[in-house]
């Protein structure tokens, strides 16, 4: 079998025969040194395991939750299961007490500290899981295991330090068949884990470690999954990769690599998955990758790698995943890739690719995903007729290609199987074709930055799965149908359940640009953007009924009216943009109820009244409001300072420069001069107050 799951049978079927071992009577007491050790376990958990009963008047331990016992008269503790059981605490040296144990479950919990080093010592320890806790521990590199131990997972916890010198020092010891330590802080391989003769799986990615030492795969001929991905290594690979005959996977993405691929995959005669996503290598692929019988995924994205596509799809028989998107790989979409008709997803994307996508593709019958966006493609509509032959396509990306065609408008176009679709950045000209209508089952469209105009068509409401819509960039016109308020994804409909895999990672710019990478269509957020348009008319206030929608970004058009307050029943709207449109009124107070709002915007627009307060609105900056001369409220602009616009025709409005200013100014210097008379400003009485009328009046001038 060649999954990597397949250490988890072997463990599933352990757990098993010990359960058959549970006795049928209950009438002994489990043992006395086993009920001591495991009160002084529970002793150091806050709180105590939940169906554990720890007065020593309750003897019968084996009863207790997550605890089996053998058949034996001394019925003794050989398992101790407690994972996802919320435990808090440390793990007590008095656990080791439990001398008989075989299996140690304590996955999944919160526990803390240290582990006791005795752990990896006891004489009769099978299986020994805590991965999925908080301990932060240096593990000693004197530390032998077991020689019962044949299955270690201590992955994410918070363990540093180097492994491997001492952990199969004597060959009693090498039986170990498991081992992750995934997911932490370890900084180096010791040249002594290659005596682990024993083991299948290796999982040590997720660390910090940097090199691998010479050789240390010669003598670990019985490796059948290696993860190394999410590291620090650098350099080249080593050839001694070629020793490892049973090999079923290898991932070694998301490092530093460097240079060209070794040519030892002949050797590899089991290996079904390679993964090197992420790295700098390049050049060109070996020919024994080229033409591995064994390999049924290939994923080398995001490298360096430059040169033709020249896989020989009449050798690689079995090859069902094709990743090469993102490297520097030129020349023709090669016919002969219409040979590999087990292909089902296919990456290409993001290459120095030409020309257009020969006749020939069509063999390809069992294809779900493709992926050919920023290859240079010419031609869509030649494009869109063979790709239709597809019937089990779910994913067509062909973004940034195509660049200034005429979008096809052919009405008999089937993609019935299609739910993910992406022509955006290709500055296409013409209407929404209406074959898209039948895309019945499109969960995500991008049509986004082109040149589309006329109106948005009226059906969209019978995309019941539609819950990604990006529309923005174009030259659309007309009123927002009001079938994209009724899109049931966005209304009641759990879209967590729908799920389509990309196969490769995809990257998508947020509104702040940033930048985000998305491995399911269910990871995008819930969105209709329909920003930098010519939209005219009003919001609908039933757009307040997708309760599920999570961005709202129509910025950039021409809508006027106001502002619906039933836009807070958008209960999860994280991000909602209406700013540079022509907006009036108030901001309604009730989207102060909209408790998941991050980004909000209503700058440029002609909106009046205070800023509601409460809720997020506290959280906003002063530029979501800017550019409404009416709006006042918040840390911003205190509304005793602006007045807003009084609803008054011409006529009505009160003239500031008129003859009432006017005859207004001339009493009041009258009155002013009398009075400077009578109080002896002008003429003082005496001449010490000469000029005190001269400096005051100075003094105001200044």
């Amino acid at each position: 079998m060649s999954s990597p799951n397949l250490y988890l049978i072997y463990i599933s079927s352990l757990f098993f025969s010990f359960h058959l071992w549970v006795l049928k009577s209950q009438e002994t007491p489990c043992n006395p040194n086993d009920l001591k050790a495991l009160n002084g376990f529970s002793s150091c958990l806050e709180p105590n395991v939940l169906g554990w009963n720890n007065s020593n008047s309750v003897s019968d331990c084996c009863t207790w939750t997550g605890v089996t016992c053998n058949d034996s008269a001394s019925r003794r503790v050989v398992a101790l299961e407690l994972g996802q059981k919320n435990l808090y605490g440390t793990i007590c040296d008095s656990i080791v007490g439990l001398n008989q144990l075989r299996i140690l479950n304590l996955s999944h919990n919160q526990l803390h500290g240290s582990l006791p080093t005795k752990l990896f010592r006891m004489e009769k320890l099978e299986i020994l899981d805590v991965s999925d806790n908080r301990f932060v521990y240096r593990i000693p590199e004197e530390l032998p295991l077991s020689s019962s131990i044949w299955y270690v997972n201590v992955s994410k916890n918070g363990l540093f330090g180097s492994i491997g010198e001492n952990l199969c020092k004597n060959s009693s010891s090498s039986n170990i068949k498991v081992l992750d330590m995934s997911m932490n802080f370890f900084g180096e391989v010791q040249q002594g884990l290659s005596n682990c003769t024993s083991l299948q799986y290796l999982m040590i990615n997720g660390n910090n470690f940097r090199s691998l030492p010479r050789g240390i795969f010669q003598m670990m001929q019985n490796l059948r999954v290696l993860h190394l991905q999410n590291n620090s290594f650098s350099g080249t690979l080593d050839h001694g990769i070629g020793h490892l005959l049973n090999l079923v996977e290898l991932d070694i993405s998301s490092n530093s690599f460097t240079g060209v691929f070794p040519d030892v995959f002949g050797s590899l005669g089991k290996l079904e998955k390679f993964t090197a996503s992420s790295n700098n290598f390049n050049g060109a692929l070996p020919t024994s990758m080229l033409n591995s019988p064994s390999i049924t995924t290939l994923d080398l994205h995001n490298n360096s790698l430059n040169d033709p596509i020249n896989l020989n799809c009449s050798a690689m028989t079995k090859l069902r995943s094709l990743h090469l998107g993102s490297n520097k790989l030129y020349g023709s979409i090669l016919h002969n890739l219409s040979s590999c008709k087990s292909l089902n997803i296919l990456n290409l994307g993001h290459n120095n690719l030409d020309g257009q996508i020969p006749e020939s593709f069509k063999n390809l019958n069992a294809l779900t995903v493709l992926s050919l966006s920023r290859t240079n493609l010419v031609n869509l509509s030649s494009t869109l007729k063979i790709l239709q032959h597809f019937k089990n396509l779910t994913v067509l990306m062909l973004s940034e290609n195509f660049q200034g065609e005429q979008i096809p408008d052919d009405a008999y176009f089937q993609f019935r199987s299609l739910k993910v679709l992406s022509i955006a950045y290709s500055e296409l000209r013409g209407l929404m074709p209406p074959w898209l209508l039948g895309c019945n089952g499109l969960q995500f469209l991008d049509l986004s930055t082109n040149h589309l105009f006329g109106t948005i068509p009226l059906g969209f409401n019978k995309f019941k799965y539609l819950f990604y819509l990006d529309l923005s960039n174009n030259s659309f016109t007309g009123e927002i149908p009001k079938g994209l308020t009724q899109l049931q994804a966005l209304i009641d409909i759990d879209i967590s359940l729908l799920g389509t895999p990309l196969g490769f990672p995809l990257f998508s710019t947020g509104i702040d640009g940033a930048t985000f990478c998305y491995n399911n269509i269910i990871s995008f957020p819930p969105t209709l953007d329909l920003s930098y348009n010519m939209l005219s008319g009003t919001i609908w206030p039933s757009f307040g009924n997708l309760r599920r929608l999570h961005v709202l970004n129509l910025k950039e058009n021409r809508l006027r009216g106001s502002i619906p307050e039933s836009l807070s029943g958008m209960k999860n709207l994280e991000t909602l943009d209406l700013s540079h449109n022509k907006l009036s009124g108030k901001i309604p107070e009730s989207l102060v109820l909209l408790s998941f709002l991050s980004k909000f915007s209503v700058a440029y627009n002609e909106l009046y009244g205070e800023i509601p307060m409460g809720g997020q609105f506290m959280t906003f900056p002063s530029s979501s409001f800017e550019r409404n001369n009416g709006l006042c409220g918040g840390p911003y602009i205190p509304c005793s300072l602006q007045q807003a616009p009084v609803d008054e025709s011409p006529s009505e409005a009160m003239t500031v420069f008129g003859p009432q200013f006017g005859f207004g100014v001339a009493t009041g210097f009258v009155l002013t001069i009398i009075v400077c008379f009578m109080s002896g400003w002008i003429l003082p009485r005496e001449t010490t107050f000469k000029y005190r009328c001269f400096t005051s009046r100075s003094s105001h001038h200044d």
